[in-house]
C-alpha cells in the first residue's frame, strides 16, 4: 500500500516588510516593546494592495518545481489551503492549476482552514494517496490576513504576517505520516472571525465574543484562544501518544502552529518540554496562519535540526475552533 511522503518545501513572502520600529514611529503611543515581549514578533511581511494569496502561492509553487526539477506533468492533485481566497467562486485552486500549467486531469481542491490547515491538508493527502487516487500532490498554503486588518489595530497588526508555502507530497512504500487526530468546536467560532463577506445577513451574523475595539474586519479574542489552546492541545497530544503506544520520550520535536511566543511558551510550561523540543520561529515573519508549520519545517531542515528518522509531532490549532495533530518521521 502506498503512503504519503512529506517531501521538499519552498516558501515565499511578499516584498514589503513592516517592522515594529516603523510602527513605533507611526504610532508613538503604542508600547511596542511590551507587545514584542508577548508576541515574540518584531517584523512581518505584508502583501501589496493588489497581491493575493494565489499570487504568493504560485511563486512558492514555481520555486519548488524549479528548484527540485519537478515535472509539472507528474502532479496529479493540487490542494490549496487559505482563508483569504481570490474569489468566493471559482475555487482558487483551479485558477492556480491553470497559472502553473498543470495538466487538466489534475484534481484541484480548496479548503478553508487556518491554523490547523496544514495538518488537515496532510490528512487529505494521506487519503488521496492511500486510496490510489493520486501519487504526486502539490500542497499549497497561502494567507493574506493583512487585508482583513485596519492599520490602527494594535492587537492584530503586530501579530499577523502574509506568506505562502508549497509542499510536495508523493507516494512511498514506507509510512512516515500517521496517527492523525482531529478536533472541532464551533461554539468557539466567535473567538476569531471575519463577520462579513459571506452570505449570512449582517443582522444574523455571529457577534464577536467581546466588545470589538478596532475597525478591522478580523476580530480575535486572544485570551480566550490561549485558554482554549493550553487546555485542548495537551489533551490532543496525550491522545495521539496513547493511541500509538508512545510516550513523550519518543517524540524528538513538537512542531506546532506558530501563533505567538506567549501561547507557545505557555504550552512549553504546561507540557514540561524544553525550547529545543518545541521550537518557536516567528520573530521575523509573524503568525502566517496555515503556513507556519511548513515554514518551520523548511527552516529546521535547512539548519539540520531535524534528526533523520526521528519521530516528531505536528500540531495545528486555532480558528474554527479547529485542531489537529499527527506523527511524522522525516527522511
Amino acid at each position: 500500500m502506498p503512503y504519503p511522503h512529506l517531501g521538499p518545501i519552498a516558501v515565499h513572502f511578499p516584498q514589503r516588510v513592516e517592522t515594529n520600529d516603523q510602527l513605533q514611529k507611526q504610532f508613538p503611543q503604542w508600547d511596542l516593546k511590551l507587545i514584542e515581549e508577548k508576541t515574540g514578533i518584531c517584523r512581518r511581511h505584508i502583501a501589496a494592495p493588489r497581491e493575493t494569496s494565489s499570487d504568493l502561492a504560485v511563486i512558492a509553487a514555481n520555486k519548488l518545481i524549479d528548484d527540485q526539477g519537478i515535472d509539472r506533468g507528474d502532479i496529479d492533485f493540487l490542494l490549496f489551503c487559505t482563508q483569504t481566497p481570490d474569489y468566493p467562486l471559482p475555487t482558487t485552486s483551479c485558477l492556480i492549476q491553470d497559472r502553473l500549467g498543470l495538466r487538466t486531469s489534475c484534481g484541484a481542491l480548496d479548503f478553508n482552514l487556518g491554523c490547523s490547515g496544514y495538518v488537515y491538508g496532510l490528512a487529505l493527502a494521506d487519503g488521496l494517496i492511500q486510496s490510489g487516487a493520486a501519487k504526486n500532490i502539490l500542497f499549497l498554503t497561502a494567507e493574506t490576513y493583512s487585508k482583513y486588518i485596519d492599520e490602527d489595530d494594535r492587537s492584530l497588526r503586530t501579530i499577523f504576517g502574509d506568506g505562502a508555502a508549497a509542499t510536495l507530497i508523493t507516494a512511498a512504500q514506507e509510512q512516515s505520516l500517521w496517527g492523525f487526530q482531529f478536533g472541532s468546536d464551533g461554539s468557539g467560532g466567535d473567538m476569531l472571525i471575519v463577520g462579513d463577506g459571506g452570505e449570512r445577513h449582517a443582522e444574523d451574523a455571529i457577534p464577536p465574543r467581546h466588545r470589538k475595539r478596532w475597525k478591522s474586519r478580523l476580530y480575535m479574542d486572544g485570551p480566550s484562544l490561549i485558554s482554549f489552546t493550553v487546555e485542548a492541545i495537551p489533551r490532543l497530544i496525550d491522545e495521539i501518544l496513547e493511541k500509538n503506544q508512545l510516550t513523550d520520550d519518543d517524540i524528538a520535536k513538537y512542531l506546532m502552529h506558530q501563533a505567538t511566543w506567549k501561547m507557545l511558551d505557555q504550552l512549553r510550561s504546561r507540557m514540561g518540554v524544553s525550547p529545543e523540543r518545541l521550537p518557536i520561529e516567528l520573530a521575523d515573519i509573524g503568525n502566517t496562519v496555515s503556513c507556519t508549520i511548513p515554514i518551520l519545517i523548511e527552516r529546521l531542515r535547512k539548519r539540520g535540526q531535524l534528526e533523520p528518522k526521528s519521530v516528531n509531532m505536528l500540531v495545528g490549532f486555532g480558528v474554527g475552533l479547529s485542531w489537529a495533530g499527527c506523527l511524522w518521521r522525516d527522511g
